[in-house]
Formats: C-alpha cells, sequence, structure tokens
C-alpha cells in the first residue's frame, strides 16, 4: 500500500511507547452520564508505531449490508480478540498503562483492540455507538489510539438535541470515552475533502463490548 503523509516533528527520535497518565489526563464530563478523556502525545515515536503497524498488521477489507445492497466497507480492518497477541509490544505496553490507570474505575481490564486503517480523507465510519454486547446497557469504557495523520473524530448526543463536538486525533493521541457514552451518545470518523494522509486508530474494550 502506498502511503503519502507527513509524520510529526515533535516524534522524531523518541522510542516508541506510552508516556505516563494521571493528571496529564483532561476528563469532559458530557450529559446524559457520559464523559470523554483526552491525553494528546500520549504516545512517543507514535510515527514509527504507525509505519511499524501499517506494515506488519494483516489488514483486509471487509464487505456489509446496507439497506437492499451490499458494499465496501470504507476502512481496512483487524481484530485481536480476548488471549489473542497484539501485533506490536506497544500495544501490550498501552493496554496495560491504560488498565493501570482505568482499572479502578472500570472494574475490569481491556481485553480486545480493533484496528481501523484510514487511508485517506474518503475512508470514514458513519455515526454509531458501540452497542453490541454489554454497551447496550452497562457503563463502560473504549480507549482510542490514533497514529498517522490528524483526523476529525465527532461527538454528537444520541438523538439530536445538543452541540456536536470535534477532536482532531492523531500522532499518538488518546481519547477514551466512558460512562454512558455508547449509549447515550454517537461517534464518527467523517470524511474530508482535505487533502490527508493515513491514520491507524486502535480500539482497546473491556470484554464482550464491541
Amino acid at each position: 500500500m502506498k502511503r503519502e503523509w507527513q509524520g510529526s516533528l515533535l516524534d522524531l527520535g523518541d522510542e516508541a511507547g506510552p508516556r505516563p497518565l494521571g493528571s496529564s489526563v483532561q476528563r469532559t464530563v458530557l450529559a446524559h452520564g457520559a464523559w470523554i478523556d483526552l491525553r494528546p502525545g500520549w504516545i512517543a515515536g507514535a510515527d514509527t508505531l504507525f509505519e511499524r503497524l501499517a506494515g506488519s498488521v494483516p489488514w483486509r477489507a471487509e464487505r456489509r449490508p446496507m439497506y437492499d445492497r451490499v458494499v465496501d466497507v470504507p476502512r481496512l480492518l483487524c481484530f485481536y480478540a480476548e488471549g489473542e497477541p497484539l501485533p506490536d509490544p506497544v500495544l501490550d505496553q498501552a493496554r496495560q498503562a491504560l488498565d493501570a490507570h482505568y482499572g479502578p474505575e472500570l472494574g475490569e481490564p481491556f481485553r480486545t483492540a480493533g484496528l481501523c486503517l484510514y487511508r485517506d480523507g474518503q475512508d470514514s465510519v458513519a455515526w454509531h455507538g458501540d452497542t453490541v454486547g454489554r454497551g447496550s446497557t452497562q457503563d463502560t469504557m473504549v480507549a482510542i489510539v490514533s497514529l498517522g495523520a490528524p483526523r476529525s473524530l465527532t461527538l454528537r448526543p444520541r438523538g439530536g438535541g445538543g452541540r456536536a463536538l470535534r477532536h482532531d486525533l492523531g500522532h499518538g493521541d488518546l481519547l477514551v470515552m466512558g460512562g454512558s457514552c455508547q449509549r447515550t451518545w454517537e461517534h464518527a470518523i467523517p470524511k474530508t475533502a482535505r487533502a490527508t494522509g493515513p491514520r491507524i486508530s486502535v480500539q482497546f474494550r473491556p470484554r464482550d463490548v464491541r
């Protein structure tokens, strides 16, 4: 796959790995019992990690039914189920750091990792919540690590009636959605006509949350 993008000057010379969390995490309380945490630049050497994952993960294209036809999923995917080895030791370090920071609040570890490769501005994901499994009825957390070129992640209250939020995520940023966020809010990565490079999203989830 041909990749044309510009890395972050802040990442030059850094060995890949998670930086501390703690007080560097910024929490925003949303309506209906939801919240999001943001930690910009959490993964040091994020552009190096992006290149490793882009070349080593067995990315696959999928097709899914939509209304009366079957369409291409506008991004490449790879899912690592509970117990499966992750494709890079930095992802193991990241999951361990997330467990150490969020474990007391979440009450359980993060178990799975879903990876998405957005090849350019035409790759996207529509409005949705992670409501397959326990996320449809219980509070939970989904932790997203963004690598590569920044893309806008947008959030809005489910059913409308509130202001949409936008965060441009890339180059090792961490965003965690917690509380009722998967049930009461929706999130998306919209298409963009602007020239943009590829992005990898790594989503860590607890057991039975998709």
